[in-house]
């Protein structure tokens, strides 16, 4: 018989923060409670200031559920969480947020894996390194739009994957930690691992080191937390994952001008960005919002790239500009940043990303993938990408 979340709780109850007077459950502290099988994983919520103290209560925590029957391993993360800027003062009651889905977040605080056998806990984000550097990657590029549905991801899959075909040595970090796609995009379903407590070992495939949120939580589990809570993770997913030695780490951004954005730019050295747009109209105007985030933030633009530019018909050879055309080209030349290249709307370039064979590794010789190739020539071919991005 497999034990219950009720039956978690109950144990969890009993385990008394003194520092608080009252037990963790009641305090609020117990977050995302997660049973897979015999397996139980959750993070406990602490003021950073008193994270280091609250050790012994993560290990009483974790002794307590391995003793209920039915359970062989367990898995409890210390989260802890700095105050942001404008923040809500910790005595202030924490609202419930409209419309969001029932249920807890998942056990991932920290930006850990999910529970499983033999699992360690990963400790506290340590500070950033070398100044926003990541030890080993030479280049930070991130991919960027200012809508959703415009691509985006689809391009930054096969940006990294024509990259590692150019001989270069590539990682991808998928940043939508609430929307990951990449897993399937690239077709990849296993879990990290940390052999220390302190790094996450990523998973490869076609050639590309790969991390996302979507690799530690079931494919159809929405993720709903708090802005700290995505930026623990964030961090995380940036300085305590074994890169090892890259060319480029391409950055998949979620949609929008939002925290991700602000904290990638503020915790990581970045080269330069490079900004998805479609031809029409109202997708130009969030691009350029996008455009302009990059420039508040002091982050290179390195060019723009205009997806589903045109379609051809594969049965007459008829081309038709459903969403217009030309519009992220103008637009570039408009601001004085490069154009990068225009990808087709392509119905082989959309079944194989669902299929998880993106068109660069599926179809390396195929006209779709020779594109996504020219775009990665013209990154690696700039005689100095700091030049070509405007950091003379």
């Amino acid at each position: 018989m497999s034990v219950t979340k009720e039956q978690v709780l109950e144990t969890l109850s009993r385990i008394v923060d003194p520092g608080k007077g009252t037990d963790i459950v009641a305090a609020g502290m117990v977050q995302g409670v997660t049973i897979r099988g015999t397996a139980v994983g959750f993070s406990i919520e602490v003021d950073p200031a008193r994270g280091p103290a609250l050790e012994p209560i993560r290990k009483a925590a974790e002794e307590a559920v391995k003793r209920l029957d039915g359970v062989e391993s367990a898995t409890v993360v210390l989260t802890a969480h700095s105050e942001t800027p404008g923040a809500a003062p910790k005595s202030a009651p924490k609202a419930a947020p409209q419309s969001a889905p029932k249920g807890p977040p998942p056990d991932l605080g920290t930006g850990t894996r999910r529970a499983g056998p033999g699992d360690k806990p990963l400790r506290q984000v340590p500070p950033p390194p070398n100044e926003g550097r990541i030890d080993g990657v030479r280049n930070i590029i991130a991919v960027a739009s200012g809508k959703g549905g415009v691509g985006k991801s689809t391009v930054s899959a096969n940006l990294a994957l024509a990259l590692a075909a150019e001989g270069k040595k590539v990682g991808l970090l998928d940043a939508d930690v609430y929307g990951p796609s990449q897993p399937r995009m690239l077709g990849i379903t296993g879990r990290p691992s940390t052999p220390d407590g302190q790094t996450i070992m990523p998973l490869r495939n076609y050639g590309i080191t790969v991390m996302s949120m979507g690799f530690m939580v079931d494919e159809d589990q929405s993720i709903v937390w708090r802005g700290p809570m995505l930026m623990s993770a964030l961090t995380q997913m940036l300085h305590q994952v074994a890169w090892g030695t890259l060319d480029y780490l391409v950055v998949d951004l979620p949609p929008g001008t939002g925290d991700v954005q602000l904290t990638l730019s503020q915790k990581v050295d970045l080269t330069g960005a490079v900004v998805v747009s479609t031809p029409q109209d109202i997708a130009l105007l969030d691009a350029r919002k996008a455009l302009d985030m990059f420039r508040k933030t002091s982050t290179p633009v390195l060019g723009m790239i205009e997806n589903m530019s045109t379609y051809v018909c594969p049965k007459c050879g008829h081309e038709e500009h459903i969403f217009g055309h030309g519009g992220a080209r103008s637009e570039a030349e408009k601001l004085g940043i490069p154009f990068l290249g225009e990808i087709p709307l392509d119905l082989d370039i959309r079944l194989a990303s669902d299929g998880g064979t993106p068109i660069v590794a599926s179809r390396p010789d195929s006209p779709q993938a020779q594109r996504f190739r020219d775009i990665a020539r013209l990154l690696i071919e700039a005689p100095d990408m700091g030049r070509v991005a405007g950091r003379a």
